[in-house]
């Protein structure tokens, strides 16, 4: 039996650093009305929302109602990665988080900062998009892959978020 050596004092204080940080940041949020996670969360459950919507509209052949929910999907992205940003600047200068501030630090931005970096992708992706549909007519009702293909990821790109709000904010 092969056994692990104790850990050491100062792997010890290491850990219990990362736990307070992490208490320390989720206490410093704040309230409901102040969590910018949470505002993260619905503003992104939404615009799959209109996302889908917008989808409907161009299956019913209705391009003036596309264009619409698909500028809002887009709206609502680049909404998403200002008050992510916001968030990193709070966490930063106000709660001392850093990426080298511990396994929470890390753990923290590379997550949230992956994620964001794929949202500001996927409203790339539905700006191209409705680019293409308002300045080009380039969609049908019946022939719009390339809509189709950003708005899957962008609904997995939600699916992740929720999954990164449990495992990141809540639990």
């Amino acid at each position: 039996m092969i056994r692990r050596p104790p850990r050491s004092t100062l792997d010890r204080s290491s850990a219990a650093s990362d736990v307070y940080k992490r208490q320390m940041y989720l206490q410093g949020i704040g309230s409901l009305g102040t969590w910018l996670p949470l505002y993260n969360t619905v503003v992104l459950l939404s615009s799959s929302g209109t996302v889908h919507f917008a989808h409907m509209a161009l299956k019913d052949n209705n391009r003036k109602r596309f264009n619409l929910w698909l500028g809002v999907t887009v709206l609502l992205a680049f909404i998403f990665v200002i008050l992510q940003a916001l968030e990193y600047y709070e966490a930063y200068a106000h709660l001392g988080l850093t990426i080298s501030s511990g396994v929470y630090g890390t753990t923290f931005f590379m997550l949230t900062g992956f994620h964001g970096m794929h949202v500001l992708i996927g409203g790339i992706f539905l700006a191209t998009q409705l680019t293409r549909s308002a300045g080009y007519n380039h969609f049908t009702e019946k022939e719009h892959f390339g809509f189709e293909a950003a708005s899957w990821y962008w609904h997995f790109v939600d699916v992740v978020w929720v999954c990164l709000f449990l495992f990141v904010y809540i639990l």
